[in-house]
């Protein structure tokens, strides 16, 4: 069945509950994902916030694919650059463009803002996830380093 794309916007709460429990799926970490979401509220805030984005790909009804990023705007120029935070694709539906459709989308949204670039990071194992952006992008080989606040 053909997929389609669409950004979310500010009244799409339920698609991105539903995007949401696809990530915990496909991350296989259903808690994070799921347990402590926040309240509608909030996730209308952050939808109508131009500092993030989230793209689903929908078979039907269902959603497939996700990705959320955001928005960074620099301080070295007047300029802002994209972050992919996650992108996914449920398991059934791996292999069929819905990755890169994704990031089709993101693309457009990131020319309308002006972005002067699109980055994401991936692990070292992560050979689908490797095969994607380096099919997409130019690869940087740099350390990701997590510090507790």
């Amino acid at each position: 069945m053909k997929h389609r794309t669409a950004v979310l916007a500010q009244g799409d709460l339920a698609t991105l509950r539903d995007m949401l429990a696809m990530f915990g799926e496909a991350f296989e970490d259903v808690p994070t994902y799921t347990q402590a979401q926040p309240d509608d509220a909030y996730l209308r805030g952050l939808l109508a916030d131009a500092s993030f984005i989230a793209v689903a790909a929908m078979v039907g009804e269902r959603v497939v694919g996700g990705l959320a990023a955001y928005v960074l705007r620099k301080f070295e120029q007047a300029r802002s650059e994209i972050y992919i935070y996650d992108l996914a694709v449920d398991d059934a539906h791996r292999r069929q463009g819905i990755a890169t459709a994704l990031i089709e989308a993101l693309k457009q949204v990131a020319r309308e803002r002006g972005a002067y670039v699109i980055f994401v990071q991936a692990d070292h194992g992560d050979d689908p996830a490797i095969a994607l952006y380096t099919k997409l992008g130019m690869r940087e080989d740099v350390l990701h380093f997590d510090i507790d606040p």
